[in-house]
Parts: structure tokens; C-alpha cells; sequence
């Protein structure tokens, strides 16, 4: 190569001093710098790419892939319409795709060629049509292929939905359907501006509303609303009735990576659940300081479905957390008498405590029972409460039976409650922005009282609450720690344990599992 490109310079300097015989000075000069730089080029790109070359590896033994698309007769008849050919030819025995060796193909080049454009075409219909709910397909007398496709998709209705927005969002387009539902009197007031009802939406291929059914449960019994706008013919109806809920149950697990709300967010559990679940080992388990990375639970619990679409969750039935290694369990029991229905560990003692361990459901302790810098006097103080980090707003409850002693505004604590409880105790709920009692009324344990404010002295939202017995300031904690536990009535033990054998079964086979249906 070397010798080659000094042959090329000898000639290329015989040619230049020819021709610059008969330029000037200064252009003889531009023109040799000018043959220089270009020659400099050539050299150093042709060295790379030799080099590149070099480096890389031999065409000859690199690994060879082939992809193979394997459709049988079904999904090929679903797919795109085929002529009479390709039908007969596809549906052969023979019919093989490349790659297959088991026998050999007796099928000509142009019919192989045509039926793999014909599968490669129906490829990319899979991935056009990867949300469909339903296809169905059919090929009538004349031998052409005829298809009707329909997609399900379905979501929660929101309080600021239009007719236009809640349509889109199921990505239906339809101006008919969207008419209908904007001016027809059932839609405009059992959907239009309405929250958490569950609407699913059946389209056509062309993304036309072909039928939409909106579900929602009644608060005050176990009954659920259908409201069904359906299109026949052109023509949209709009029919509303009502019919039971259906009690089924399903089974969620979770580990904690970082808090509570985080792990059942990721495995879908609903935030009433959860809430559940403090309640339930309140007494137990510290849910502001003790939980750790890796502590998982399991819970079983009822769901209300409409039609098979689960419309709300209710009553956790059996729960099992792992805390720090420790085991805690807890069944749901119903003797019939509400004085002996409740939560209790598997070996029959309730979980039902004197004091519920929080004012609030689940937040952080920003502040405990001890001596602090006060924030506002600038100076040392004995903080005779626990403050509880929580926005505006956060229902605040009663940790026990008792009677309101006093609600209003009260100086450093703005809006307060005082409740005296059957045994000489008094809780103290500070900082509301919201009273949601008065003097005199009886309240029961878990009881919403009021909510989280700002409100006397306060440099943010939260709520502090305070224990005093006969008079005297206590740890809030260490009081709702003091709770003993009581056993099962002698006469329940037996339903109780036959209740609980089958909880503990269900509990040891679910571990680790993820939210699954049972029912």
C-alpha cells in the first residue's frame, strides 16, 4: 500500500511541475499547499479505515440469527383478510414457515413469497389491535373474510368531568355519544360530575361508542345503581336500575421498602385497607417509629362487586404483619353481639384496647413527651403533649369512650377538645381547624371529633394532643401501651377456634403472595 501511494505522489509532482511552469509565483504557492493538504487527507482517512477494519471482527464468524413468527390457522383467519389461495394454502398440511426441517416444502417461491407478505402484514395488525377485548371473525359463502371488533376499556369517573372529557379519556370518539350524554337527563345526573363510579366502554374498530355501563355502590346498604347508554341502530337509549352487591373476597400482600403508604400503593391496596391495618395493631405496633425495610403483611379481606367489577373494599376478615421478625395476627370475629364482635389474636384474646395507640389513623410524631426549644417563646420548655405532623384538614378521632368537656377556642391551643374519659382520664386535641363536636355530647372510641388545623400557636399544620390523669400530664404513648388485652367469652372458644384453624391455614399458604382472588 505504501509503495502504491509513492507512485501516486511521483505523478502528482510530474503533472504540478507542467502545469506550474506556466502560473505565477503566489499561485504556484496557493496550488502547493492546496495538493498537500489534500494528499495529507486521503492518507490519514484511508490508515483509519484500515485500521477500523483490522479491529473488527471476521464477517465470516459472526453469529447468524434468524426470527421465526409462528401463527397457526386461528390466528391467521383473526387477523387480515386472506384471498381464496392463501386461505387453501395457509390451511394445507404442508404449509410449514421457514426454519421448520421436519419435512419439505411443496409449495412454489411465489406462493411462499406471497404468504409471508400476507403474515407480515397481519404482524403489524397484532400490535394495531393489542388492546382489543373481544375479536371475532368469519368468512361467509363467498369465501370473503368479514371481522367485528369490539375494545373494552374502563375508568373512574371524576367530579370535573364533562361529557367531552370523561369520552376522551376512553379514548371514544363519537359526537352522537357525546351529545347523547351531555343533554340526556339520567347521564347529566347519575354521571356528569360524579366521583368514583366505575364506567367501562365498549367501542367499535372505529372508536364509537357501542354500549357504556356506569356502577356505583350505595353508601347506606349493600346495593349497587347500574346506569347502562347503549347504541342500536344508530340510536342511543339510556336505562337505570338497581341490583345487589355481591360479597367476594381476595387476599393482598406487601413489603415495606420505605413506609406503609408506599407498599400498598405498589401493590394496589386501597387506602382504606391500610387504615385498617394500623387500627388493627395499633395496640401492638408502633406505626410512627417502628416500622422497618423488609417488614411485610398479609391480609384477607371482603370486596363488593357489581356484575364482577369489585366496586369498594370492606372489612379486613384475617391480617398477619411482620414486624421486625415478630409475628402479629389478628382474626375477625362476629359472636352476634356487638359488645364480642372484633379483632382478636389467634389464641382468643381481643385486640380491642382501652386507648386507641393514635389520634390520627397514621402520620409522624414531629415532637414527643420531653423537654424542647419552644418554637414561638424562643425558649425551654416541658412538652407535655405529642404533636402529630398531618395536613389541614386530616380527620382527627377520639382515642376512647367519653364526654366532651369542653370545645372552642382556648388561647395558646386555638380550637380545642377536651374529652373526660370513664376513668378519670382526659384527652386533650389542639390546633383544629375544624370543631366536629360540642359540650356534653358522648363520643365512642374512634369517633371523628374534628380535624387538623394551625390554628393558636402553632408554626404549621398538626395536631397536639395531650394525656392527663386525675389532673396530672402523661406520655400519650406509654398510656396507650398500658391497654390489657381481654380474652374471648369460655362459651365463643369453639366457633372462635374453628374460625381461627382456617385463618391460620390461609395465612401460612398465601405468604409472599401478591392481591389474588379467592372467590
Amino acid at each position: 500500500m505504501l509503495t502504491s501511494l509513492c507512485s501516486l505522489a511521483r505523478l502528482s509532482l510530474c503533472w504540478t511541475r507542467e502545469q506550474l511552469s506556466r502560473l505565477r509565483r503566489g499561485e504556484r504557492m496557493a496550488l502547493s499547499h492546496l495538493l498537500r493538504a489534500a494528499l495529507a487527507l486521503w492518507v490519514v482517512s484511508a490508515g483509519v479505515s484500515f485500521a477500523l477494519v483490522n479491529l473488527g471482527p471476521d464477517a465470516s464468524r459472526l453469529t447468524q440469527k434468524t426470527m421465526r413468527l409462528e401463527l397457526n390457522w386461528a390466528q391467521l383467519q383473526a387477523l387480515a383478510p386472506l384471498d381464496n389461495d392463501a386461505l387453501a394454502l395457509a390451511n394445507s398440511p404442508q404449509t410449514m414457515l421457514e426454519g421448520s426441517p421436519a419435512e419439505p416444502s411443496s409449495r412454489s417461491e411465489a406462493e411462499t413469497d406471497r404468504l409471508s407478505n400476507t403474515i407480515a402484514a397481519s404482524n403489524s395488525e397484532i400490535f394495531r389491535a393489542s388492546d382489543a377485548a373481544k375479536s371475532t371473525s368469519t368468512i361467509n359463502a363467498a369465501g370473503h373474510w368479514n371481522s367485528s371488533r369490539e375494545f373494552y376499556r374502563t375508568d373512574w369517573s371524576r367530579r370535573n368531568d364533562s361529557a367531552q372529557s370523561l369520552l376522551s379519556r376512553l379514548d371514544v370518539r363519537d359526537p352522537q355519544a357525546r351529545e347523547f350524554i351531555a343533554n340526556n337527563s339520567l347521564a347529566r345526573a347519575n354521571l356528569l360530575g360524579k366521583t368514583q363510579r366505575l364506567v367501562s366502554v365498549t367501542t367499535n374498530a372505529e372508536h364509537g361508542l357501542v354500549e357504556m355501563v356506569v356502577r356505583w355502590a350505595h353508601d347506606s346498604d349493600r346495593q349497587f345503581s347500574r346506569l347502562v347508554i347503549r347504541q342500536t341502530a344508530g340510536v342511543f337509549t339510556a336505562q337505570l336500575d338497581t341490583a345487589a352487591l355481591q360479597v367476594s373476597s381476595q387476599i393482598a400482600a406487601a413489603t415495606i421498602q420505605s413506609s406503609l403508604y408506599q407498599a400498598t400503593d405498589a401493590a394496589h391496596i386501597p387506602d382504606s385497607l391500610a387504615n385498617q391495618l394500623v387500627e388493627i395493631f395499633s395496640g401492638d405496633i408502633d406505626f410512627h417509629r417502628s416500622l422497618r425495610k423488609g417488614d411485610h403483611f398479609t391480609l384477607l379481606y371482603e370486596t363488593l362487586t357489581a356484575d364482577g367489577e369489585v366496586l369498594k373494599t370492606a372489612r379486613v376478615l384475617n391480617a398477619e404483619f411482620v414486624n421486625r421478625g415478630k409475628h402479629y395476627q389478628a382474626i375477625w370475629f362476629n359472636s352476634g353481639a356487638a359488645p364480642t364482635s372484633g379483632y382478636y389474636t389467634m389464641e382468643g384474646m381481643t385486640l380491642k384496647r382501652l386507648y386507641l395507640a393514635a389520634p390520627l389513623a397514621f402520620s409522624r410524631i414531629t415532637s414527643g413527651f420531653k423537654m424542647r426549644f419552644h418554637p414561638i417563646l424562643q425558649d425551654w420548655k416541658a412538652h407535655l403533649g405529642v404533636d402529630y405532623a398531618a395536613p389541614t384538614g386530616t380527620p382527627v378521632r377520639t382515642v376512647a369512650n367519653g364526654v366532651v368537656d369542653f370545645a372552642g377556642p382556648q388561647n395558646g391551643y386555638g380550637n380545642v377538645i377536651m374529652i373526660k374519659h370513664p376513668q378519670g382520664s382526659t384527652t386533650v386535641y389542639a390546633h383544629l381547624s375544624q370543631l366536629g363536636v360540642r359540650k356534653g355530647q358522648s363520643v365512642e372510641q374512634g369517633e371523628r371529633i374534628g380535624a387538623v388545623g394551625q390554628t393558636g400557636w402553632a408554626t404549621g399544620p398538626h395536631l397536639h394532643f395531650e394525656f392527663r390523669v386525675n389532673g396530672h400530664y402523661q406520655d400519650p404513648e406509654l398510656m396507650a401501651r398500658q391497654n390489657a388485652p381481654v380474652p374471648l367469652a369460655a362459651e365463643l372458644k369453639p366457633a372462635f377456634e374453628r374460625q381461627a384453624l382456617q385463618a391460620r391455614n390461609l395465612l401460612r399458604e398465601t405468604t409472599g403472595l401478591e392481591t389474588i382472588d379467592i372467590d
